[in-house]
């Protein structure tokens, strides 16, 4: 089976979000992509702002994430749940792991807007993933403090609530590579 590698650093940092979307989806590694800064401003199709990388010059900027790895021939579901060639458009980024350097697919946003923000559920979803993969505590912080608005949809705010706030103990594939991901480096 060929896979490939994709760097999360949005809701997909939940392990639980993404593999309902791509079922063969395996936790790799935490990582750091070095010179880009998250920004919660790609237009989503709800109305709400989601999560986007975007590349700066500012000395020690940097978007931390997971690394999964994906069966080659369900990279449709997550290009078609993330809106490929709708918002979103794909390259191959350079990732810091402790285990060393890695190239990884991932998205960045096509349309913007910084006026909008994300529906509460959205956040959640986003620090829940950061939580269970323990990503540094101060990152996580920032994450928490990003404004965001309740979705008026209350029967999408309570699909993605349960989500984000299912129990948190990490699925079955994931408790070998726990140990691993801790070792989090800030290169």
């Amino acid at each position: 089976m060929r896979t490939i590698l994709y760097f999360s650093y949005g809701s997909n940092l939940l392990s639980r979000r993404i593999v309902q979307r791509v079922p063969s989806a395996r936790f790799v590694h935490t990582a750091t992509l070095h010179g880009y800064v998250l920004h919660w401003h790609k237009a989503g199709q709800d109305g709400s702002g989601k999560c986007d990388i975007v590349k700066t010059s500012v000395p020690g900027a940097c978007v931390f994430g997971v690394v999964y790895e994906l069966a080659a021939d369900e990279k449709h579901r997550l290009d078609a749940a993330e809106g490929l060639g709708h918002g979103y458009d794909e390259m191959q980024v350079t990732l810091g792991m402790a285990t060393g350097i890695t190239m990884a697919w991932t998205y960045f946003a096509t349309a913007m807007d910084a006026s909008l923000r994300p529906y509460t559920w959205y956040k959640a979803l986003v620090v829940a993933g950061a939580r269970e993969h323990d990503l540094p505590g101060d990152y996580i912080d920032q994450l928490q403090r990003v404004p965001a608005v309740d979705d008026a949809d209350a029967d999408r705010d309570h699909l993605h609530r349960a989500i984000a706030m299912a129990d948190a103990r990490p699925l079955p594939y994931l408790a070998e590579a726990l140990p691993a991901h801790r070792r989090l480096t800030r290169t």
